[in-house]
């Protein structure tokens, strides 16, 4: 007989297919730490929503939406007012920083408006953002009064 028996040869072939499965899979893992990476350090100029639509043209969206803090204690009171955009998260690049809440992404989520109507996205965060108790996974439209969670830090919608 020439050559290895024949079992040997199958398991030299499947140990080359491990290997090329494995490599995939280590791939697939760099890739996805590689778009995270991205998302939590692009600035908040680039974390426009993929698709979002730009804001009607000759319309000037109603001015004096603000965002106040109402948890945690420590910064109950904090007002930002909602322009075009605002970011939110840890990174010195927002507009809302929240530097010692350990649940917040550096940029966690973008307040925007469209038009005369106020929106939240969430940014791809570890924890997510939530509107009045609920995980919001698309853009979601912001009423007067709606609650906003960013980690454990708590806005209100004022209009």
């Amino acid at each position: 007989m020439l050559g290895a028996p024949f079992g040997a040869e199958i398991s030299q072939a499947a140990l080359d297919a491990l290997k090329y499965v494995f490599l995939a899979l280590l791939f697939l893992f760099l890739a996805r730490v590689v778009r995270v990476v991205v998302l939590e350090l692009r600035s908040p100029a680039l974390a426009g929503a993929p698709g979002a639509a730009p804001a009607p043209a000759g319309k000037a969206p109603k001015k004096g939406a603000r965002l106040r803090i109402i948890e945690p204690a420590e910064r109950k009171g904090e007002s930002y007012t909602l322009t075009d955009e605002l970011t939110v998260g840890r990174g010195g690049g927002c507009a809302v920083v929240i530097p010692d809440d350990q649940f917040v992404s550096t940029v966690h989520a973008r307040l925007y408006r469209r038009g005369d109507d106020l929106f939240v996205e969430d940014l791809g965060s570890r924890n997510g953002t939530f509107v009045n108790g609920q995980k919001i996974e698309t853009p979601t439209k912001l009423r007067r009064g709606d609650r906003v969670q960013f980690g454990e830090t708590v806005g209100e919608v004022q209009r």
